[in-house]
């Protein structure tokens, strides 16, 4: 055992001390060490209540002969930081998640771990960690939030109904007392946010690409279900550690594949690309951008859940939950069935006795939501790298739009002229300096997007950023341009009133101005300063790679 090297023999004397003064006994200290990196606190709505999974979680590990050692872990909620400098630390906050359970794993010498988040950057940075480190783990996350319900009308709400309500006021279609009701309804219970927005995509995904046991994206936070699955997980990985089943034998490129293949049906986030990408590259595993769009074409949109749709996670898991959805996309060999996952069998035995509970939840794949996949990949000269749309949360009209840009080197000024009112139907939003490097931080806009699609003009207007949008975002709202422009990409050199094509069907992003009159832009084109000039995100700056490349943290660029 790994943990060996800091409790066995004459000379780990002091270690075993340090131990016993924390009140652990000889059979505690002899027993495997079992890390569980726990996200739990008091800001965050889907970690508040994981100091209960994190208890469940002990008794499962305690029950299966081990001992677990818990260890915390910062988490930011995206929803309380936005629209402000504190979204700027938010996906800067996932490279600190994964290495600081780098830290604590090596530092005293674990022999495995269960890592327990919920929301965001927590999800992916946890899974970089499980990678990078390859020992022994399993992720349990602490469940999705309830949906709400209107007080009226009984109609489902959640958080992302709330934002859309701030644009109906500011358009004078909603009073504020209106908006008042739904605030206080939109968010019942404890959990992660209740629709498919980025923490339960990447909840789902853990568990479609096979380190989160079944159940693990879907069970609602408040079900007993989900207790008795945080024991389990406790009690699951004694057995991967005493089959030496570790991350990087789970994480191979099948089990990418079963993800994308499940990302595609589900209509996930946007920030799933970011993530995967940056999950796969600690696992050795290469994942192009091509791949998003390989996957797509060949995997039916299945689920219609919100912000895109009417249904929210509780109804997927009371549709069959991920095995459900992994079962159908089987029919059509869209999931590698041989892939190994956390419960010590392979996706195929998993699945075997899964089954379609609610054909209105997850449909048959003859008669999908929409032939193609939730995400798709657009190229051009407007984003050679590559950026990414939900098409799945795209109306009709806008898979295809032409018009003037509108813009805009900050989030601030984009969203202050949209409540203006300044911005016209065909306008193309260009929101720029908000991306890896520049924003610093690539910052999440739902401000501007919910904004937009509150005050009716979704089906009018496109956007698009070399930051991020939120899971929640819906409408023709294109992301992570790249190469970004901070770096000096095309998107820099967009003036106010140039035409911008988008042609989503075509996987196209095209600026319409000539090569020469692009390059003389580039040649006038400066840097401008940075935004953040102290502390982490200033370091992070400097490291950070481009989006199409994951926006992981790289080797120091020499300035």
């Amino acid at each position: 055992m790994k943990s060996d090297n800091a409790k066995k023999g004459l000379e780990r004397a002091p270690h075993r001390a340090l131990f016993k003064a924390m009140g652990y006994t000889d059979v505690e200290i002899e027993r495997p060490l079992v890390g569980i990196a726990n996200s739990v606190n008091s800001i965050v709505p889907g970690h508040i209540h994981l100091d209960k999974i994190v208890e469940a979680v002990k008794a499962g590990i305690y029950m299966a002969g081990g001992t677990p050692v818990e260890f915390g872990v910062i988490g930011v909620c995206d929803g309380i930081a936005m629209n402000h400098i504190g979204m700027k630390y938010s996906l800067g906050s996932r490279e600190l998640i994964a290495d600081s359970i780098e830290v604590m794993a090596t530092a005293h010498a674990l022999d495995a771990l269960v890592l327990v988040p919920n929301c965001d950057k927590i999800v992916p940075g946890m899974l970089m960690a499980a990678a990078r480190l390859d020992l022994p783990a399993v992720v349990v996350s602490g469940g999705a939030m309830l949906a709400g319900r209107h007080p009226r009308t009984g109609e489902k709400v959640d958080l992302i109904t709330v934002f859309e309500s701030v644009g109906a006021v500011k358009s004078g279609r909603m009073t504020e007392s209106e908006l008042l009701e739904i605030e206080e309804a939109a968010c019942p219970t404890c959990g992660s946010c209740s629709g498919m927005f980025t923490a339960n995509s990447m909840n789902c995904l853990t568990e479609a690409i096979g380190l989160g046991l079944p159940g693990n994206g879907t069970i609602p936070s408040v079900m007993a279900a989900r207790i008795r699955l945080a024991k389990q997980a406790g009690m699951r990985v004694m057995t991967l550690l005493e089959r030496e089943i570790t991350p990087r034998k789970i994480l191979t490129e099948s089990a990418f594949q079963n993800a994308l293949a499940v990302d595609m049906a589900l209509g996930c986030s946007t920030n799933t690309v970011l993530h995967l990408a940056a999950i796969a590259r600690e696992a050795g595993v290469d994942m192009d951008l091509n791949l998003i769009n390989t996957v797509s074409r060949k995997t039916p949109h299945l689920c219609s859940l919100s912000p895109g749709g009417k249904d929210h996670i509780e109804d997927l898991n009371r549709a069959g939950g991920i095995p459900a959805v992994m079962k159908e996309l089987s029919k059509v060999g869209r999931i590698h069935l041989d892939v190994l996952t956390v419960t010590g069998e392979t996706v195929g035995t998993n699945i075997a006795d899964a089954a379609v509970l609610d054909r209105e939840v997850i449909r048959p794949v003859d008669d999908p939501y929409h032939a193609e996949g939730g995400l798709a990949v657009l190229f051009g000269n407007l984003a050679p790298e590559g950026c990414v749309v939900k098409q799945s949360a795209v109306r009709e009209e806008m898979m295809r739009h032409e018009g003037p840009a509108r813009v805009f080197d900050s989030e601030e000024a984009a969203s202050g002229a949209i409540m203006a009112g300044k911005i016209q139907k065909g306008d193309v939003v260009v929101i720029r300096y908000e991306g890896p490097m520049g924003g610093p931080g690539m910052r999440e806009m739902l401000t501007p997007t919910s904004t937009i699609a509150g005050m009716g003009l979704d089906a009018h207007v496109a956007l698009l950023t070399d930051g991020r949008f939120s899971g929640g975002t819906r409408g023709a709202s294109i992301g992570h341009v790249s190469p970004e422009a901070m770096a000096g990409g095309p998107i820099a050199l967009v003036r106010e009133g140039d035409v911008i094509a988008v042609d989503i069907p075509e996987k196209t992003l095209t600026l319409k101005v000539s090569d020469k009159v692009l390059a003389a832009r580039k040649a006038e084109w400066r840097a401008p300063d940075p935004r953040i000039t102290r502390g982490y995100m200033a370091r992070y700056a400097q490291m950070v790679s481009s989006a199409s490349r994951g926006a992981v943290v790289e080797n120091p660029r020499r300035v």
